[in-house]
């Protein structure tokens, strides 16, 4: 197939403009059959190519009238340090322009900087999301009270509820911590992790994030065997001397249990009630508001609305254990020494006053001595040489010191260890 491409000029036909004046005319292009290059005609008076030479590559010339040179792009210098000064220049003074948020909700100022009790307001709560409830069809009829309304199906509680209810829990902490109670908070759903550990670590409390063995508190002796335990002061140092009570004691009950999801929990929640322990949880509309103590209405699906209220309880128990170690330093005691320990204090003070007595006793019987100062004879009977001597029960030993040390005034307690210090020198 030959293209031809006919040029025309100053309305002149091709064949007339060809014949008359050649310099006007166009020149054909004709594209071979074979190779596909465009080639010219050959020109009069010039020299023809010998047909067994090889012809060089040429571009089509379809493609050449299409291709267009490549442009370089300019040499422009990099003003990207200038551009960055500039801006920030025009930032730091158009900054006072214009209107100011005063607060934006941001999901992580839960955790970088927790709310207290005092910070709890409607607008927090709409932002965390704690006014959505459940479906109309699941709800439980206990929680009317705590329902505002229904939208779309849906059950909206009423933040004001919330709210009162939220802030009646954080003081139930802040005073248990200020007594020196245990506090555990509990959260077992997935995302649950690091409420928990966070509102523990405020409130140097414990927690659990892992699913619940059941009997951990009725059946304590059994499922928590050899948790260590230690003795502390009214400034929380550990106190030594107690290992032989801590070997036969039982393991520690929780003074106070918070729950973030009840429904999970219910075998929890039911050995706090059987071990007369409070409990605070978090409850929706679906969710039996029996089950705990005190109950906090709220969305307990929202890890927002959850990291918000574990917040505002880590922050109540850190104002409780504040106040106690203030009050310590003052050199006032808010909690009462448990009666186990206390029963274990007084044992060992009777025994040791028994061993300053047998003491005191065979140091007289060897040397016969009276006492100069008051005139008081030392007793020559031997105590060890009772029943069971120095080995004997505590009950039975605890039962004839009680009667000798009730009998002697504190001069005489004081003359015994007088004889005693002589009698080993």
């Amino acid at each position: 197939m030959i293209i031809r491409e006919f040029g025309v000029r100053h309305g002149t036909p091709q064949g007339a403009g060809s014949a008359s004046s050649p310099r006007t005319a166009v020149p054909e292009i004709a594209v071979d059959r074979d190779l596909g290059h465009p080639r010219r005609h050959r020109r009069p008076g010039r020299r023809s190519r010998p047909p067994d030479q090889p012809r060089g590559p040429r571009v089509p010339s379809l493609f050449a009238r299409a291709a267009k040179p490549a442009r370089r792009r300019p040499v422009v210098p990099d003003t990207t340090k200038a551009d960055w000064e500039m801006a920030q220049k025009l930032k730091r003074s158009l900054a006072p322009v214009g209107a100011v948020v005063e607060h934006r909700y941001s999901p992580g100022d839960v955790f970088r900087n927790p709310p207290g009790p005092k910070d709890v307001t409607l607008e927090l709560l709409m932002a965390s999301q704690a006014h959505m409830g459940h479906h109309a069809s699941v709800w439980n009829p206990a929680n009317a009270r705590y329902i505002y309304g229904v939208r779309n199906g849906i059950h909206i509680i009423s933040l004001e509820q919330t709210a009162a209810h939220l802030r009646r829990a954080a003081r139930v902490v802040e005073e248990v911590a200020y007594h020196g109670g245990l506090i555990l908070f509990v959260g077992t759903r997935p995302g649950q992790t690091q409420i928990v550990t966070q509102a523990a670590r405020l409130a140097k409390a414990c927690h659990l994030f892992t699913k619940w063995t059941p009997g951990t508190i009725t059946n304590s002796d059994k499922i928590l065997p050899g948790i260590p335990i230690e003795v502390v002061n009214e400034f929380d140092q550990p106190v030594a001397g107690f290992d032989q009570h801590l070997m036969d004691r039982r393991a520690l009950v929780p003074d106070l249990v918070v729950c973030l999801n009840p429904l999970e929990n219910f075998t929890m929640l039911r050995e706090c009630s059987q071990a007369n322990v409070p409990t605070i949880g978090i409850v929706d509309t679906n969710t039996e508001p029996t089950w705990v103590t005190y109950a906090i209405p709220a969305n307990d699906d929202s890890l927002r609305c959850l990291a918000v209220i574990g917040s505002v309880l880590g922050r109540a128990g850190e104002a409780g254990q504040k106040r106690r170690m203030e009050d310590a330093h003052n050199g006032k005691v808010t909690w009462n020494t448990p009666s186990e320990i206390k029963q274990f204090i007084e044992i060992q003070q009777k025994r040791a006053k028994w061993t300053v007595r047998s003491e005191a006793e065979e140091a007289g019987k060897k040397d016969g001595e009276k006492d100069e100062g008051d005139g008081l004879e030392t007793p020559g009977r031997d105590f060890s040489s009772a029943k069971g001597g120095r080995d004997q029960p505590y009950d039975e030993a605890l039962a004839e010191l009680q009667a000798e040390v009730d009998a002697a005034s504190e001069a005489d307690v004081g003359s015994l260890l007088r004889n005693a210090s002589r009698g080993k020198n």
